[in-house]
């Protein structure tokens, strides 16, 4: 398994696209059953939303924007694996070894995404506490020249 430290965003924004694909191969052999076609729609929106939403997240204007963007990257995937599960719960023709591999797959993604959002918000909060820090900084300034004086 290859981690987030050691992919970069476009071998990221490959594996995401091959998701995605996936997914889409998948929902196309479901079954016609209302239940099973129902979970399939789901899967198919969430699936292929960790690839669409990834891709606008390395377009992101600002700290801000990637870290929400890639907060609903990391929901979209785990939503996903979720999906998953209950497809093989509502077709049993459903199980085998491609189902596993995209449950897996869902897992690890949702892991490497759920870490990025992590590490994104812990900048962001350190550069809200430093730019806190500076502006409390600046203001005291004055005021100790103030008490400095004869």
């Amino acid at each position: 398994m290859l981690t987030s430290e050691s992919m970069n965003a476009e071998q990221l924004r490959k594996r995401s696209r091959r998701f995605a694909i996936a997914i889409v191969h998948l929902c196309r052999r479901l079954p016609a059953d209302r239940i099973v076609r129902t979970i399939g729609g789901q899967l198919l929106r969430s699936g292929t939303g960790v690839a669409a939403n990834y891709r606008a997240s390395c377009r992101a204007r600002s700290d801000k924007e990637f870290c929400a963007k890639i907060g609903i990257v990391a929901e979209e995937s785990d939503e996903s694996q979720l999906w998953l599960e209950l497809l093989s719960v509502a077709s049993t023709g459903i199980d085998g070894k491609e189902h596993d591999e995209l449950l897996k797959e869902a897992g690890e993604l949702t892991a490497i995404f759920s870490a990025s959002y992590a590490t994104a918000r812990q900048s962001l909060n350190k550069k809200k506490r430093r730019k806190r820090e500076d502006e409390a900084s600046i203001t005291k300034l004055p005021s100790q020249q103030m008490t400095r004086s004869p």
